[in-house]
């Protein structure tokens, strides 16, 4: 199986790298999707790394079953409209229409929540605010180079090791294609980036990570706490929006109004270089993952010791962070 692995990794980091070159290069000869001069086409390669090898995985190793193609199908959709917004600029009405749309995919296909005893109405509303507030969540960490990417790469990397502890092909195969994609993208947009993934990248990375989430399995009954991980592994998208919300609202402005009081941007308001900046970010997004995977492992009480710290500790960063002066 390791063997196997491997194989999709360098198929996938291939498959990445040329479709990211080849893109770029028409970008640049037919001036199409560039942003103060640097092409927007990253998330269209990322969408096509994963879907071709998701495909490839599961036809050769598992066979596609309802919920690999309900993630498929469903960030295929949002690959569409991310290339449509790229291209036209969607308002953020018909986004989160379509979103919805999306969303509604999944959970017609299996995918959603599985708490017990709260009943399906409750488990079907839920499965729709986790995954359009992690889809958006990406979309808002898209601040500076190689931060969303990143992330993905990390995220992706836990959900793979959760799988693999678990011997569930399916997540291993869709956290590794994910990781691949992000990665081969992340080699071009590590600072100074040569290509953004647009609104394409951000929201299907988003996604696709909400959707893996909901389909691993992270504990027995006996061990509820932790059916807190996929919260921590997803901690970095998830602390940054909160913390931009909580700013915001203190400020009475508006929570989703665009502005450049972002966390990234606060480290480089204390002088930091995007490099520096960027490691701090993934230095955060590594901690919380770390500790989600060893929660989705470890006992109850473990897992209450270790949730409370990463509570405190965000609590910490966000109050100290948000003294920095910075411009909105």
């Amino acid at each position: 199986m390791l063997v196997n692995y491997l194989l999709l990794i360098f198929i996938g980091f291939i498959v990445g790298l040329v479709s990211i070159f080849l893109l770029r290069k028409l970008s640049l000869k037919y001036k199409f999707l560039i942003f103060q001069g640097t092409p927007l086409i990253g998330g269209m390669s990322m969408g096509l790394s994963f879907i071709f090898i998701c495909i490839l995985g599961f036809f050769l190793y598992k066979g596609l079953t309802q919920q690999v193609k309900g993630i498929v199908i469903g960030s295929l959709i949002m690959f569409i409209f991310g290339v449509i917004d790229d291209f036209r600029k969607l308002s953020i009405t018909v986004k989160f229409f379509l979103q919805i749309i999306a969303t509604s995919l999944l959970i017609l296909f299996g995918i959603r929540t599985q708490i017990v005893y709260i009943g399906n109405l409750a488990n079907l509303i839920i499965t729709f605010i986790w995954v359009l507030a992690i889809t958006n969540a990406f979309n808002h960490l898209d601040i500076i180079d190689g931060l969303a990417s990143g992330a993905a790469i990390i995220v992706s990397s836990a959900f793979f090791v959760i799988s693999l502890l678990n011997g569930d092909i399916i997540t291993t195969i869709l956290s590794l294609a994910l990781a691949t994609a992000s990665f081969s993208f992340l080699i071009y947009n590590f600072p100074p980036a040569k290509v953004y993934m647009g609104n394409t990248g951000s929201h299907f990375l988003g996604f696709v990570l909400a959707g893996i989430a909901l389909i691993i399995s992270y504990a027995p009954l006996e061990r509820k706490i932790a059916l807190i991980s996929p919260l921590l592994i997803l901690g970095l998208p998830i602390f940054d929006t909160a913390f931009l919300i909580f700013v915001r609202i203190g400020k009475k402005k508006l929570p989703f109004k665009k502005s450049n009081d972002h966390l990234a941007l606060r480290f480089l308001a204390l002088g930091y270089s995007k490099k520096k900046a960027l490691f701090v970010m993934l230095g955060l997004g590594l901690f919380f993952s770390l500790c989600g995977v060893i929660v989705s492992q470890a006992s109850n009480s473990l897992g209450l010791i270790i949730i409370t710290i990463v509570v405190l500790a965000s609590l910490f960063l966000g109050k100290k962070i948000s003294s920095v002066v910075v411009d909105g």
